[in-house]
């Protein structure tokens, strides 16, 4: 067994184990963003095979400064989003399933054609012509680290990029009309607004996040994206720290709304 999977063995004993750590111990600990997405391959694959099934798709994290800015670091990354772990709106969520329930409201697309890693680099043109449609959604950020905001970007993304969950509303595949910076989003909670962001805060559009996650998995894992790929952009919105007992819609105008409710 590699360093790399020890790494993620170690990473998922925490989460079985329902109980959180500093970091990776130093000679498990993920030096650079290639070391920790060879570590995140393995805890993809350990995730399946512990109970969350088939992956169905990406979240890609960090792509608005303000949320960069919230955890230290100037660089978006990536993680993925498996079946059992996904909800259609309107949804109840379990809070005892996760460490903490940080929301954010992303737009997402879900891919109708490939984008090969043999084909990049992409641009958004290209990217957007692959898009079978886009949707409305709530990333749960999650994490397994006890300073989640301060343990950097390598442990982030070994630790599948602090994903907990992700609830979609109804996919709109008329969108091409639409400009997606310019989309505003409201998130309220118990009837009170508490969040406002738009479109443009993702990278300047959310098309453009995809085609960052088209090209850096070329780089990475030598893959691209595949049709079917639901893939969440990052968050809208600063980051709302939702709590049980709490009813929540995420309001995306045109796109749509997705209302959930934490138990």
């Amino acid at each position: 067994m590699d360093r790399a999977e020890q790494a993620a063995r170690e990473l998922m004993n925490v989460r079985t184990g329902r109980r959180r750590i500093a970091a990776l111990p130093p000679g498990l600990a993920p030096a650079d963003p290639e070391a920790a997405y060879g570590i995140q391959r393995h805890m993809r694959r350990l995730i399946g095979e512990g109970g969350a099934g088939r992956q169905i798709g990406w979240k890609i994290g960090c792509t608005n400064e303000r949320a960069q800015a919230h955890v230290g670091i100037d660089e978006p990354f990536y993680g993925g989003v498996f079946e059992a772990t996904a909800w259609t709106s309107p949804a109840e969520i379990d809070a005892s399933g996760f460490f903490m329930t940080v929301i954010e409201a992303e737009i997402g697309f879900l891919m109708g054609e490939d984008l090969p890693a043999a084909a990049a680099p992409y641009d958004p043109g290209s990217v957007a012509d692959a898009v079978k449609a886009v949707l409305p959604c709530i990333e749960i950020v999650d994490s397994r680290y006890e300073d989640w905001t301060g343990v950097g970007t390598a442990h982030m993304i070994a630790d599948n990029g602090s994903h907990g969950g992700w609830i979609r509303g109804a996919p709109v595949a008329d969108w091409q009309g639409l400009d997606l910076s310019e989309i505003e989003v409201t998130l309220s909670v118990d009837g009170e607004t508490v969040r406002e962001g738009n479109g443009f805060a993702v990278m300047g559009n959310p098309i453009n996040a995809l085609t960052w996650l088209a090209n850096v998995r070329a780089v990475y894992a030598r893959d691209g994206l595949k049709a079917g790929d639901f893939v969440s952009t990052g968050t809208t919105i600063d980051v709302y720290p939702a709590k049980a007992g709490e009813s929540l819609v995420a309001d995306f105008g045109p796109l749509g709304e997705v209302r959930f409710r934490i138990v």
